[in-house]
């Protein structure tokens, strides 16, 4: 430490929006609940030739259970996979995609990473807020809505987008976040940009642990048209440079 450097004294702990521990001894589930899990489990653990490897599909099991990561959730996988509590909580609190707090029927998460905030990310996440009345993190009164501000989804190509049980909402606007909200509220049938109709965040949940995504359309190939749009130009770049190239080379065998 240098002379006159100031001490800084960091305290860590379980986020502020955590009612407690995740990993606690000898909370589980009822004896019925973890029968059924368990039969569920056996059909995730027999795909994978090492058991440990079927922890993340596990831990959207019991989210489909709770609509998130609980401590008798984590006790169940660990029970499941042989391993220690503290080795699944490592990993259910480094993937985003496992939540720590009870969440809602829908959880609409709005983009807040670089191009979408440019493009209009923070004005939705603002106008959601004032909208649905609560902040980023939390669940409406009536369970319906957890807002949420999330990472970069891979979807820059339309920017500025909101995900709902992670299915893309593209190019939206406050106007249209709004809109969005106001029908999953109201418990009308809302479609993605991409994809089949919405279902609910646990029904999700069950479909990420690997067992079948029943809605129409839910296995159809679906690009949109901004993602083709580089290859596009990068194939006529490629056809263009081709035709130059053999053009000049017809032009030196000829000795022209």
């Amino acid at each position: 430490m240098t002379s006159g450097a100031r001490r800084v004294f960091i305290q860590l702990g379980p986020r502020p929006d955590e009612d407690g521990q995740l990993v606690q001894s000898g909370e589980t589930y009822p004896a019925e609940i973890v029968a059924r899990l368990a039969a569920d489990a056996a059909t995730i653990i027999n795909r994978y030739p090492v058991a440990r490897s079927a922890l993340l599909p596990l831990l959207h099991l019991v989210q489909a259970e709770d609509s998130c990561v609980t401590p008798a959730g984590i006790e169940f996988c660990a029970t499941q996979l042989g391993l220690t509590g503290t080795e699944v909580l490592a990993v259910a609190t480094f993937y985003s995609m496992y939540r720590r707090s009870p969440t809602g029927d829908y959880h609409v998460g709005v983009c807040t990473n670089t191009l979408c905030a440019v493009l209009g990310g923070d004005a939705i996440l603002a106008a959601l807020e004032e909208h649905l009345g609560v902040r980023h993190g939390a669940t409406t009164t009536d369970g319906t809505i957890t807002l949420d501000h999330i990472e970069c989804n891979a979807a820059c190509d339309f920017a500025p987008v909101v995900m709902v049980n992670w299915e893309f909402f593209d190019d939206q606007t406050p106007d249209s976040a709004r809109a969005i909200v106001d029908a999953l509220r109201a418990g009308e049938q809302v479609t993605p940009s991409r994809g089949a109709p919405l279902c609910t965040f646990r029904r999700t949940a069950r479909i990420l642990a690997g067992f079948p995504d029943e809605r129409g359309g839910a296995n159809d190939t679906c690009v949109g048209h901004a993602t083709l749009v580089g290859l596009d130009l990068a194939r006529a770049q490629s056809i263009a440079e081709l035709s130059s190239a053999e053009a000049f080379s017809a032009d030196e065998t000829s000795g022209g």
